[in-house]
C-alpha cells in the first residue's frame, strides 16, 4: 500500500512538472507585492438552448460541439480538454483556470485553454460558456482586453442568449445583465494581523463589492488571500476599490514591521520543516507568510513572491479528502521552496 502512495505521488509531480505555467504567474506583476492576479470572467448562453441545469445529454452534446466548432473557426489556437486526469484538474484548479465545482467527467463538458495560459473556457459549467481570462498582479485592463476579444470572435459563429430587459440571460438571474464578473486576487496579510480585515470586508459588501477565499463562492480568507469581485457597477468603482485595498494593505504592513514579519515567517519556517504532513489550511498559512517575507527579502527567503504563488498553485486543493499522500507531498514541496531561499 504503502509503494502504491508512492507511485502516486510520483505521478502527480510528474505531470505537474510537466504542464505549463498559467499567464498569471509572470515575474511582470504590476503590485506583485499585494496583488497575485486579475481575472475577468464572461458569461454566455447559446440562444435556442435551455441552460445546462435544464438540458438533457443530446442537448448537452450539442451545445458543445457547436462551441468547439466555433472556437476552429476562430482561430483562437484553444487546446481542448474533453476529459481531465485528477492531476490535471487539480493543477488546473490551483491555477485558478478551471472552477472547483465544474463536473468535466459528466457529458456535453470540455475545457480550453490558450498556449499562454491566460485565457481559460469552461463549456456547460453553470452556463453554456464561461470565459475567463487571467494576468499577472494589478493589470484588470489586460485581462478585459482578452476575454472581451475571445467573446467577440466566438460570436462571429454563435448566437448569444441576450434580452433587450434583462441583458445577457444566465441559468442564475443573478448574472444575467453584462455577464461579466471583474475580479483581483489579493494578499491582505497586513491587514489580517492587525484584525482589519473583517471591517474591510463589510464595508466593501455594501458597495457591492464581493469578498471571497482563495476560490470564490463559499470558500474562506485562509492566509488572508482573498478573491475581491464585482458583477454590477462600473469598472472605475471596481478599480477604485482595489487600489485602495493595495495602499491600505501596504501601510497596515509598514505599522506591523519586520521584526513581527521575521519572527512570524520562521515559525512557519519551523512547522514545515518538523511538520511531515501539511494541510491545505496551513499549507495557505505558511505560504501566507513566507510570501510575505519573500516580498521585504528577509533574511532566509531570499526567493520571489511568485515562486511561493506557484506553490500556491501547485497545492492539492481537494484535502483533507486526498489524505495522508497529497500532505506529505505538500510538506515536501514546501521544504523544498524554504530550502532554497536560505
Amino acid at each position: 500500500m504503502r509503494a502504491s502512495h508512492q507511485e502516486k505521488e510520483s505521478w502527480k509531480k510528474m505531470v505537474l512538472s510537466s504542464m505549463p505555467k498559467p499567464a498569471w504567474l509572470g515575474e511582470d506583476a504590476p503590485h506583485g507585492d499585494v496583488v497575485l492576479s486579475s481575472r475577468t470572467r464572461l458569461m454566455r448562453n447559446l440562444q435556442g438552448h435551455r441552460f445546462p441545469n435544464r438540458a438533457d445529454e443530446a442537448e448537452l452534446l450539442q451545445v458543445m460541439h457547436s462551441i468547439l466548432d466555433a472556437c476552429r473557426d476562430s482561430q483562437l489556437n484553444l487546446e481542448v480538454y474533453k476529459g481531465l486526469t485528477n492531476a490535471e484538474r487539480d493543477y488546473l484548479v490551483g491555477c485558478r483556470l478551471v472552477s472547483p465545482d465544474f463536473e468535466w467527467t459528466l457529458p456535453g463538458r470540455a475545457f480550453l485553454v490558450d498556449q499562454d495560459r491566460s485565457i481559460g473556457l469552461m463549456v456547460n459549467e453553470e452556463d453554456h460558456l464561461r470565459i475567463q481570462a487571467l494576468s499577472a498582479g494589478w493589470s484588470i485592463e489586460n485581462c478585459d482586453t482578452f476575454a472581451t476579444a475571445c467573446t467577440n470572435s466566438l460570436e462571429r459563429s454563435l448566437t448569444f442568449a441576450y434580452s433587450p430587459r434583462f441583458g445577457y440571460l444566465s441559468a442564475s438571474p443573478f448574472n444575467s445583465g453584462m455577464g461579466r464578473r471583474l475580479s483581483a486576487m489579493l494578499h491582505l496579510i497586513g491587514m489580517a494581523h492587525q484584525r482589519r480585515l473583517p471591517s474591510v470586508i463589510k464595508a466593501l459588501a455594501a458597495k457591492g463589492i464581493a469578498v471571497r477565499g482563495l476560490f470564490g463562492e463559499s470558500s474562506r480568507a485562509v492566509g488572508a488571500y482573498v478573491q475581491v469581485s464585482v458583477i454590477s457597477g462600473s469598472k472605475s468603482e471596481f478599480r477604485g476599490a482595489c487600489e485602495y485595498l493595495i495602499t491600505e494593505e501596504r501601510q497596515a504592513r509598514r505599522e506591523v514591521g519586520r521584526d513581527v514579519l521575521r519572527e512570524r515567517a520562521d515559525q512557519a519556517k519551523q512547522f514545515v520543516q518538523s511538520s511531515p504532513t501539511v494541510g491545505l489550511a496551513d499549507a495557505l498559512r505558511v505560504l501566507a507568510w513566507v510570501r510575505w517575507a519573500a516580498s521585504d527579502a528577509i533574511e532566509g527567503f531570499r526567493f520571489s513572491p511568485r515562486e511561493a504563488d506557484a506553490a500556491l498553485a501547485a497545492l492539492e486543493h481537494r484535502l483533507p479528502a486526498a489524505g495522508e499522500p497529497a500532505g506529505r507531498q505538500t510538506a515536501d514541496q514546501l521544504r523544498a521552496m524554504l530550502e532554497a531561499g536560505n
